[in-house]
């Protein structure tokens, strides 16, 4: 028997399908999770805060596997388990339709002035003329990262007749190199941030790449706040040098109430919702669990899985 200790958040929908070579220990907190940890082989640790899940897998020494909902799992000590041999799959993915979907709310919400529209609607005031006269159509997208989440944001923004360039590491067709966006940015109408956060994207953003951009320009951040150097955004934004930053994440998270950003007419901030504004993610976590233990059973690899040494 296999030890797998897992949330009893989760137990609803595994506990019927789990094989039976599997012996599950449930936890339904941190202290019964930190109790459990050191007896797991496999371990699904997820918690809504970074900080006990840092703590059970610190202290899950014989885990050979560790599994989670989250696709950004840059704030776990990778190192250590990278050292200790541990095969890591998270939520690439898993997320991925709504994240997209919301991308394009927001980008529709801020093209048509729909926070506008809303306000009138609270004062029962009936506007004779739209706050938002933008269209999408025609517009040009750089489009940074090109994952699950990204690809989809793609294909939906393609729907609306934008032109979307993607960045790849490897030449393709209507795609910039890495070396190359930098150079590119005042050609674009709207800079989409969709790329994990690594040493090598930390910052990716900062006052040079914002004064490169149109002055009509949109940022929309649906990556981290930490790819983003935040107080250059403020500042250009207090400015006017871009027209406008669309904000799903933020750096800290969450956002300290006195933060300049509350209070900028240009900034948008949807408090790291996008991944939350759907019904399936516990579900579409489940049926990739199942099927993971059935090729981990059957000595065949486990999907998807993260490389430990880039963070992703």
């Amino acid at each position: 028997m296999t030890k797998t200790v897992l949330s009893a958040m989760i137990r609803p929908l595994v506990e019927p399908r789990l094989p039976d070579w599997v012996e599950p220990l449930w936890f339904a907190s941190k202290d019964e999770a930190l109790e459990l940890a050191p007896q797991a082989e496999i371990g699904w640790f997820d918690f809504t805060q970074p900080e006990p899940m840092v703590e059970v897998v610190k202290a899950a020494t014989s885990l050979k596997w560790l599994n989670s909902i989250y696709a950004g799992l840059d704030f776990l000590p990778l190192d250590l388990l990278d050292k200790r041999g541990v095969t890591v799959t998270n939520g690439v993915g898993i997320n991925a339709i709504t994240i997209a979907e919301y991308t394009v709310m927001l980008m529709l919400a801020h093209a048509k002035g729909y926070r506008d529209v809303v306000r009138a609607q609270d004062r029962r005031e009936w506007l004779l003329d739209s706050p938002g006269k933008r269209e999408l159509a025609g517009e040009r997208v750089l489009l940074l990262g090109l994952g699950a989440i990204g690809s989809l944001v793609k294909a939906r923004l393609e729907a609306f007749d934008m032109e979307v360039v993607p960045v790849r590491r490897s030449r393709h067709e209507n795609s910039l190199a890495p070396d190359e966006w930098r150079g590119q940015l005042g050609n674009f109408d709207w800079v989409v941030l969709a790329v994990p956060s690594t040493p090598e994207t930390v910052g990716m953003i900062g006052a040079e790449e914002l004064a490169a951009m149109k002055s009509t320009a949109v940022l929309v951040n649906i990556a981290r706040g930490d790819v983003v150097d935040q107080a250059a955004l403020v500042s250009a934004l207090e400015e006017k040098r871009i027209e406008a930053a669309l904000l799903d994440v933020t750096d800290p998270e969450p956002l300290p109430e006195d933060h300049p950003l509350w209070s900028l007419a240009n900034a948008q901030i949807t408090m790291h919702l996008s991944g939350r504004a759907q019904t399936k993610m516990f579900q579409r976590s489940a049926d990739r669990f199942i099927e993971n233990l059935g090729r981990w059973n059957d000595g065949e690899p486990v999907a998807p899985q993260m490389d430990l040494t880039l963070g992703y």
